[in-house]
């Protein structure tokens, strides 16, 4: 099992439609892929920057031909997705894991 982790920092001003925006709309996307079977949604406690609020999301795929297939097929759309909605009031900081339970 693959976690893709994609940590966010988002301004202020728009975190609370950002994080709607996100659970209603980009995490169902992103699964109707079907490159990931699930997804948790975290938010950053011990963060004191005061100008933007810190989450990562964390998306399980099956194995790693799944997360390739993402990377080579919906990524780029994904990503332009959130940048033509958002503008740059976020960044994004993204890392491939393997489980090792």
């Amino acid at each position: 099992m693959y976690l893709y982790n994609v940590t966010i920092k988002v301004e202020l001003d728009i975190a609370n439609d950002w994080l709607r925006w996100l659970q209603q709309v980009h995490i169902p996307e992103m699964i109707a892929t079907g490159c990931f079977d699930s997804a948790t949604t975290l938010r950053l406690l011990e963060n004191t920057d005061e100008d933007g609020v810190t989450y990562a999301v964390q998306y399980r795929a099956p194995a790693k031909a799944d997360y390739e297939r993402y990377m080579a097929e919906f990524a780029p759309t994904m990503r332009q997705k959130g940048l033509d909605k958002w503008g740059e009031k976020f960044i994004a900081f993204r890392t491939l894991m393997q489980i090792v339970d």
